[in-house]
């Protein structure tokens, strides 16, 4: 590779571009986790018979909130929210760093 006159090397990108990058991955990951989350449970809901209305009643909570937990795109869910719902169908919500 070579330098440019700019002192920067020909090819590689500037470090804000890899610091968008970086972040735009993490928030890559974090949508997949919560699209992964929201389809065990959606699955486990199909597989007990359970409808959204009934989920929402079991949860005391609304219908809406239901959407936002099953809905993959909407990352405005919190643990305690996921863990009422694992339980509510038969699941234990597991968070840990590795």
């Amino acid at each position: 590779m070579e330098k440019n006159n700019r002192g920067s090397i020909e090819g590689a990108a500037p470090l804000n571009d890899f610091l968008h990058h970086a972040s735009t991955s993490e928030d890559f990951e974090a949508l997949a986790v919560k699209e992964a989350l929201a389809g065990q449970i959606a699955e486990a809901m199909k597989a007990q018979n359970l409808s959204r209305k009934r989920l929402a009643e079991r949860m005391k909570t609304s219908r809406s909130q239901i959407r936002r937990l099953l809905d993959p795109k909407d990352g405005n869910v919190t643990i305690a929210t996921l863990q009422r719902a694992a339980k509510i169908v038969g699941r234990t919500l597991r968070v840990e760093l590795v």
